[in-house]
């Protein structure tokens, strides 16, 4: 018989890893009730409290999607097709979109109320558009339910590897309602999903389902647990989706300390895990970089703050001259395309090479809680270079001089995530040596933005995964929708003799 833990005592040590203990704090152990859950860390020992509540509404969604799996075996291709459609049309209805529209604005209301960022959580005309052009996308995507990938013929019979769906996948995803689009493209591949938003754009998330996604689901003859939302505030409420060992794939984005988190406590519920977290795209600039065309990477890279965004620039020491006042120049012109002040990060050993006054310049800095003035320049450590800067409306890099590329490279290896890195020359040796050189999944040649499922494969993406705890096995890193399968064998006996 096993008894179920019902009450913590300060103090109460716990033990983990195997070798070591950590002890219960005073005020764990005073909020711990009957019918909670305590989710111990193997790898740091940090004590997780997930409250019963909590608990109770994350194993009410997952059930709803594991029920709902089992019936989309029976859903034909034209039913999801036509989920997609119906999803897509209820957003670009008007009178729909004003229910959805005055929930979001109540919720960036709230955020901006207690200080947190709203750049990512506004739900306006262009981010309405990309939700609208992304169902349409998986609306006219192919089928791979069914697809035979590789067939071998034996004597007396054949096997054939089939493409199918994979099982629920797990999402937690930070407060962007666009990302319901991504999240329901695993639908199209015959999984279904269970969600958990960032309780800032929880409105807005209820708000879809209420009267965008649940009817389309309803209309198309879908599972009604196809696709369900973790309706709770509360992040133990990610936590409790995440240890669900029920999950087929368990996914995160957000930021690296919460998305690392969640993926250690999906691993330890014997899940398949995919994060993405940590970002910051670097820019190289080549022995052989233009000014200008390096000027323009730089600028068109700065457009808003997401994980692609440019973090850190390295220009070799033997191009300062030119190049380092197209960067500036570059930098001034993406904070003034905001209406603000951009903020800059120097490398200690690179302060000498920047002109005084940006160190001496006090300006304001748009910050989530509003302007800051703040020095328009301050030095940063070398250890810092791989620091990802979370900025609001004032565009936010680091900028190293380096000895050459192969010097970039190095840094951009050991302290980077390993994500996006970018190269700007006019030699095509150059590149071809930075490609092989450089550990990142996206590598280019001009500006960062173009890593998205969306802007470069023409799919929605539930997240971008880097590579700071290595390469990935068996797939890129962009996870789109139709990136999450299994693979069955099937087998036709023609001779009913064969035997071994």
């Amino acid at each position: 018989m096993v008894d179920s833990l019902k009450s913590l005592t300060p103090g109460m040590a716990i033990p983990y890893g195997g070798t070591k203990v950590t002890h219960v704090p005073d005020d764990l152990a005073a909020a711990f009730s009957e019918g909670d859950a305590l989710i111990v860390l193997q790898d740091t020992g940090e004590l997780i409290h997930v409250e019963r509540s909590a608990r109770d509404v994350a194993e009410s969604a997952v059930t709803a999607a594991v029920d709902a799996f089992g019936e989309m075996g029976s859903v034909s291709d034209a039913q999801i097709t036509e989920f997609y459609e119906e999803f897509a049309a209820r957003l670009d209805d008007d009178a729909v979109f004003a229910s959805i529209a005055a929930a979001n604005e109540s919720d960036v209301t709230d955020a901006r109320g207690r200080g947190r960022s709203v750049t990512r959580l506004i739900l306006d005309e262009r981010m309405r558009k990309d939700m609208i052009a992304g169902l349409e996308g998986w609306a006219n995507t192919p089928s791979v339910r069914g697809q035979v990938i590789d067939r071998l013929e034996h004597s007396g019979w054949d096997l054939d590897l089939v493409r199918d769906g994979l099982g629920v996948i797990g999402f937690v995803f930070e407060g962007r309602p666009n990302v319901f689009a991504d999240a329901t493209g695993v639908l199209r591949g015959g999984n279904t999903v269970v969600f958990r938003i960032g309780s800032d754009a929880l409105g807005t998330a209820e708000a879809i389902m209420e009267h965008a996604l649940e009817p389309a689901l309803r209309t198309s003859g879908l599972p009604e647990g196809a696709a369900s939302l973790v309706a709770s505030p509360s992040r133990a409420a990610g936590i409790a989706m995440m240890s669900d060992p029920r999950l087929g794939l368990a996914v995160a984005r957000g930021s690296g300390p919460a998305t690392a988190r969640l993926g250690a406590v999906a691993r330890q519920a014997g899940n398949a895990v995919s994060l993405h977290g940590t970002g910051g795209a670097w820019i190289v600039a080549g022995e052989a970089a233009d000014a200008p065309t390096f000027g323009a990477a730089v600028y068109h890279s700065l457009d808003r703050k997401v994980c692609n965004t440019l973090n850190t620039a390295c220009i070799p020491v033997s191009r300062v001259d030119d190049l380092l006042p197209a960067f500036l120049h570059a930098f001034e012109r993406a904070g003034e395309r905001r209406g603000t002040n951009p903020k800059l990060h120097v490398l200690d050993s690179s302060v000498a090479s920047v002109p005084g006054e940006w160190f001496e310049r006090v300006v304001p800095i748009a910050r989530a809680t509003g302007d800051v003035d703040e020095p328009q320049a301050e030095s940063i450590s070398e250890d810092r270079l791989g620091e990802e800067w979370e900025w609001e409306d004032s565009p936010e890099v680091t900028l190293a001089v380096v000895d050459d590329v192969d010097h970039a490279v190095a840094w951009f290896n050991r302290y980077s995530p390993r994500f996006v890195a970018s190269m700007v020359t006019e030699d095509d040796a150059e590149f071809a040596s930075f490609f092989s050189a450089v550990d990142a999944p996206f590598v280019g040649n001009g500006f960062t933005r173009w890593v998205d499922g969306q802007y470069a494969l023409n799919r929605p993406e539930l997240g971008l995964s880097n590579w700071e705890n290595g390469r990935l096995f068996g797939r890129g890193a962009i996870l789109s929708g139709d990136s999450a399968f299994t693979v069955r064998m099937r087998v036709r006996q023609s001779d009913p003799e064969v035997g071994r």
